[in-house]
C-alpha cells in the first residue's frame, strides 16, 4: 500500500464498502457509504496485519477521515 488510492481499494475490496472512491477519502466518515464503528475495527485489524503497526485506538476514533487513519498507519 503506498498511496491513498491503495487504501481506499482495501477499504472498498476487502472491508467491502464496494461504492467507496478516491474522492471519499478526504470527506467525512459520515460521507462514506455504508461506514459505521465495525467498519472501522475492520480496517484497525486490516491494517495492522498490512503494516506491522499498531495505532492507539483513543487516536483512530478522533480520525474524522479515511484520509486521517490511512495517515495513521502510513505518517
Amino acid at each position: 500500500m503506498n498511496t491513498i488510492d491503495d487504501f481506499v481499494a482495501i477499504v472498498r475490496d476487502e472491508i467491502g464498502l464496494a461504492a467507496v472512491t478516491p474522492e471519499h477519502a478526504t470527506g467525512s466518515l459520515d460521507t462514506v457509504p455504508g461506514w459505521d464503528s465495525i467498519h472501522l475495527l475492520s480496517v484497525i485489524a486490516t491494517m495492522e496485519a498490512r503494516t506491522g503497526r499498531s495505532v492507539p485506538l483513543p487516536e483512530l476514533l478522533e480520525a474524522a477521515s479515511l484520509e486521517q487513519i490511512y495517515e495513521m498507519y502510513t505518517g
